[in-house]
């Protein structure tokens, strides 16, 4: 089959899977992922026929797919890919740009550039920052808290990229008592070592407690969220950055989908977060892009640069080009979905989309405890936490809602007790989609 064809075809396939979306199971049962097997095959000598491997893929790879591209997936804040986001990407493939400079792709460098301002705008933070697209908050996190750390070190008189580490003056890292894993992650790679973090205690919804945050210095790092990942809560941002301030300490904000807040009618939870030095988010979240689309924010753009930059004697760029502002030197233009469902749904589009999952949010939470469901969170944006009496029957509750297909939704943690959490990001939810989870909750309740 000629490449044309073949991508015609795939083409149709993915039509097919997507005129299907609303009426996949959230999760995949065990029949599918039963088939999963026939891919366990030796590789071949030779090479196999390429229709040949994407009707495999169809056939037996569809069935098995979680449907997070649908309605009913309420796990991990995951959003549904918006349409004009995932037909930039297929063209983007078709492109297959290598997306580091102006020089290997001009289209992508010019579209990232127009991407950066976009975000910086409609999340309304400093305009002069530099706006790295990369893979994950993980990848994001750790390129903000590289450039971190070198500008602290830098105001000590230490030159990080010719000394390195060793014998350097210490960074201390305040972080909340329920940071989340990715920036635990970041800093482990970093070398932090989770044993010398400086843990804050947090109060009942999860946020530091201002008057228990230790002193801080110019050799400190506070780390902040905007959404804590269980109960959705922000930190207070206004008395913690200014205490920051007069220490000179860096901070940064852990926004995964939390700073998205600031671009809708609950901006209010984010007063303060401007006066922060760096930011991650995820497009791939509540923006509803495809995924491996995340972005770390600096204010100080040549901090971010000079701690990422990748310049070589054959491939020399500006300082905002992607290469020189995120991990990766080859790397896909990640901004341009980003860009295409910026301009697609506009201020308002973006504030409808973040309004309505945290309307829809504090809804099911007050049908829930209608229903005799412990609620645990104040439900101030689209996550709603849930007990239904003990440990086990809570744990009984949501397994017998997913086998009905009502909704997909994960177990968690919360003040050391098992408890569920509902999350409402894809922008194929509507009112009946929650409505229909909220009623199997209530029946397997026995209510």
């Amino acid at each position: 089959m000629q490449e044309l064809e073949l991508l015609a075809e795939a083409d149709e396939r993915a039509r097919e899977y997507l005129t299907g979306i609303e009426q996949r199971p959230p999760f995949p049962d065990q029949a599918a992922r039963d088939g999963l097997a026939v891919f366990a095959e030796a590789l071949s000598d030779h090479g196999q026929d390429a229709a040949e491997t994407l009707r495999m893929l169809d056939i037996h790879g569809s069935p098995a797919t979680t449907a997070s591209n649908g309605p009913r997936y309420f796990g991990f804040v995951i959003g549904a890919a918006l349409p004009a986001a995932a037909a930039a990407e297929r063209l983007m493939l078709a492109w297959d740009q290598c997306a580091s400079s102006y020089d290997n792709s001009p289209v992508s460098a010019t579209i990232e550039r127009i991407a950066a301002l976009w975000l910086l705008d409609v999340l309304d933070l400093p305009r002069e920052s530099a706006v790295g697209f990369g893979t994950s908050a993980t990848a994001c996190t750790l390129a903000c808290l590289s450039a971190a750390r070198r500008v602290l070190l830098a105001r000590q008189g230490w030159d990080f990229d010719r000394d390195g580490l060793f014998g350097a003056p210490e960074i201390k890292v305040v972080v909340s008592e329920t940071v989340h894993i990715t920036v635990r992650k970041a800093l482990r790679l970093l070398g932090f070592g989770t044993a010398r973090l400086i843990v804050v205690p947090v109060d009942a919804h999860g946020r530091i407690d201002a008057d228990r945050l230790p002193s801080l210095d110019e050799k400190t790092i506070l780390c902040l969220q905007a959404g804590e990942v269980n109960t959705g809560e922000f930190d207070p941002f206004t008395p913690l950055i200014e205490a920051a301030g007069k220490a000179n300490a860096w901070v940064h904000v852990d926004g995964a989908f939390g700073l998205w807040a600031r671009a809708s009618s609950r901006r209010a939870l984010t007063e303060g977060i401007e006066g922060a030095d760096s930011w991650t988010t995820d497009g791939h979240k509540w923006l509803n892009t495809p995924y491996d689309g995340a972005v770390a924010i600096c204010r100080d753009a040549e901090a971010l640069a000079q701690a990422m930059n990748a310049d070589a004697v054959y491939a020399t760029a500006s300082g905002d080009a992607q290469k020189n502002l995120t991990l990766e030197f080859s790397r896909r233009a990640r901004g341009i979905p980003i860009w295409a469902a910026l301009r697609t749904l506009g201020r308002a589009g973006v504030a409808e989309l973040v309004d309505r999952h945290c309307d829809e949010a504090a809804w099911l939470a007050d049908r829930l405890r209608k229903g005799g469901f412990d609620v645990l969170n104040r439900v101030v944006l689209n996550q709603v936490l849930v007990r239904c009496g003990d440990d086990e029957r809570t744990a009984q509750v949501r397994q017998t809602v997913l086998d009905t297909g009502a909704g997909w939704f994960g177990n968690t943690v919360w003040q050391g007790r098992p408890a569920f959490r509902i999350s409402l990001s894809s922008w194929r939810t509507r009112h009946e989609d929650v409505a229909r989870l909220a009623d199997a909750l209530v029946a397997a309740a026995g209510g």
